[in-house]
């Protein structure tokens, strides 16, 4: 187990990243001038309103304190490279998804460190393990950034490389996330049967209100269909993985996942639940 949280959870993440990373361009990030209204709209969704939303969420339902400060962690966490193919998927505007995805992803260097100190203290006061924000911006510059940067780097310099070894990162940093998965459920699995019958309705609320509060949120911004989609898309959909990984880093455990990852753990599988008839109304709308 502690060679999974040590060295098999940051080695995905970090795959994941890579593999995000090696998918984007230099105008990926230049697109965000191009269309700022849409971009603006979907930053907007996924850094502000989303946290409120998951603060909302762990208020109504009551939920233990390290279990809220997992649904906080998870909130905080970028769309990644499912939410872009989900919003292929669902016909919306891929370009605008990509440009959000990798702009947020880098931006969570800033904004993930303060964001979960604070969150830690504010639900755990004395329980709460010490989080050094110095400490945690390196640790997110490691095993997220830097791997983007990295596979950014790769793209232009090596394009036929980049294509080539896509598929295989994408490939394995899947097979690693269900790892990861399966061994937070296993490793929590009392806790997480415990904190059941709150934490699925919880997780399934809030995945489908971000779902809809991104859309009409578009829709008021008066967005095209495509670009309402993918606001949609870019709100609901977090990296699980890297909600896992936080959880790791901060709660000082030296052996087993704890129960901060079981959010992220089980949202990992409630997602593509959610995002299902989701995808299948907006095709149906394309």
């Amino acid at each position: 187990m502690d060679i999974l949280i040590n060295v098999v959870l940051p080695l995905s993440l970090a795959i994941i990243m890579l593999s995000l990373g090696i998918g984007l361009t230099v105008s990926d990030f230049a697109r965000v001038l191009r269309a700022p209204k849409a971009f603006g709209v979907g930053a907007i969704a996924q850094v502000i309103l989303l946290p409120l939303a998951a603060y909302a969420t762990v208020t109504v339902f009551g939920l233990p304190p390290a279990i809220a400060v997992g649904f906080m962690l998870l909130s905080f966490a970028p769309g990644g490279v499912t939410s872009n193919i989900l919003a292929k998927l669902a016909g919306g505007d891929v370009a605008l998804s990509v440009s959000l995805t990798a702009v947020i992803s880098l931006l969570c260097l800033l904004t993930v460190p303060a964001l979960t100190a604070w969150t830690v203290v504010h639900f755990m006061g004395d329980a709460a393990p010490p989080v050094s924000v110095a400490s945690l911006t390196l640790a997110v510059f490691l095993i997220t950034t830097l791997p983007v940067l990295i596979g950014v780097t790769i793209r232009h310099f090596a394009p036929r490389f980049a294509t080539r070894i896509d598929p295989i990162l994408s490939t394995l940093a899947t097979v690693l996330f269900i790892v990861i998965i399966i061994a937070a459920l296993a490793g929590n699995w009392d806790i997480f049967a415990t904190n059941l019958p709150t934490l699925g309705p919880a997780l399934i609320t809030l995945n489908v209100a971000l779902l809809l509060i991104g859309l009409g949120l578009a829709r008021l911004a008066a967005l095209n269909w495509q670009q309402s989609k993918t606001v949609s898309i870019e709100t609901g959909i977090q990296n699980a993985t890297l909600g896992v990984a936080l959880a790791g880093l901060i709660s000082g455990q030296t052996e087993g996942f704890s129960a901060m990852a079981l959010p992220s753990g089980v949202y990992g599988i409630t997602m593509y639940l959610v995002a299902a008839p989701f995808l299948a109304w907006y095709r149906s709308r394309s």
